[in-house]
């Protein structure tokens, strides 16, 4: 765990084989039980505008992934994949049932790899401004990746996460305060060359660990959720298209599922617009 930083809930947290210590929020009760993943380089309480709500209906899990949040630390092989595997230890571990997956961008693509991989694990999925849905050659994703390093190398950890959080709101940058807050403090708790690759392994696991063309095989019911003002998917640079283009391609895949597409509304669409978003999730699962 890391020390001297608290979450505002009780947490708790379980060993697990893959990644050592993994800490989690167990919040509400209900008959279905809804795992929340988040995105890059965030932590549980990206979900805490939802986990609030829905806590009322149903038993609402939100994890931090290894490498993020309070859970441990280490010389992890982060990916996508890995962290899928770290989805299911969890899972077996607390035992829960009658589970809808939960995942933003990243967060998505982990959802999205447990249930191909694991097609009876979850009863449905919820897909907010997933990542997964773009496709990239492999041209394209040297061609990203070199980007980000760049960028990453002419800029603090810091000035990059406070850039990204901000971009990833449309309107009211001011929501993103407490969340740039918290996750500068924990990530003053990283030895910078471990946070670094971290990243870098994230966003190729992200970029190499595809699940587009697999899409038609999932089976769970799911609900996709976008902003239709996200700045981060498309990747406009290499794609001069919408983001209403790559989710609506990427939801007729899937053949159980509905598409909702906010308006004024960017990546991180179940904060901004929680209370719609949290409307849609339980009228889907319900």
């Amino acid at each position: 765990m890391i020390q001297g930083f608290k979450y505002p809930y009780n947490t708790a947290s379980v060993k697990l084989k893959s990644s050592g210590k993994i800490n989690y929020i167990d919040e509400g009760k209900g008959k279905k039980t809804i795992l929340f993943i988040h995105g890059l380089a965030n932590y549980a309480l990206g979900w805490k505008q939802n986990f609030e709500h829905l806590r009322k209906d149903f038993r609402c899990i939100a994890i931090d992934l290894p490498g993020n949040g309070l859970s441990e630390r280490g010389n992890f092989p982060y990916g996508i994949n890995y962290f899928s595997t770290v989805i299911v230890e969890f899972i077996e571990a607390l035992r829960l049932e009658n589970l809808v997956l939960a995942g933003h961008s990243m967060g998505g693509q982990i959802a999205i790899t447990t249930v191909l991989n694991h097609p009876h694990i979850a009863e449905a999925l919820v897909l907010c401004a997933p990542a997964g849905f773009e496709v990239f050659t492999p041209w394209e994703a040297t061609m990203y990746q070199t980007s980000i390093s760049l960028f990453d190398y002419f800029s603090s950890e810091e000035n990059s996460l406070t850039k990204s959080i901000r971009s990833s709101f449309y309107q009211s940058t001011q929501q993103a305060d407490t969340m740039i807050n918290d996750l500068i403090a924990l990530l003053s708790k990283y030895p910078t060359t471990e946070y670094r690759r971290m990243i870098n392994a994230c966003i190729h696991g992200m970029l190499h660990e595809p699940v587009y063309n697999s899409l038609h095989l999932i089976a769970q019911p799911t609900l996709i959720v976008f902003g239709e003002r996200d700045a981060f998917i498309p990747s406009r640079a290499l794609h001069p298209t919408t983001t209403r283009k790559i989710a609506t391609d990427g939801a007729a895949k899937i053949p159980n599922s509905q598409l909702h597409l906010l308006p004024s509304c960017g990546h991180f669409v179940q904060w901004e617009m929680a209370e719609k978003v949290n409307k849609l999730i339980t009228s889907f699962l319900k």
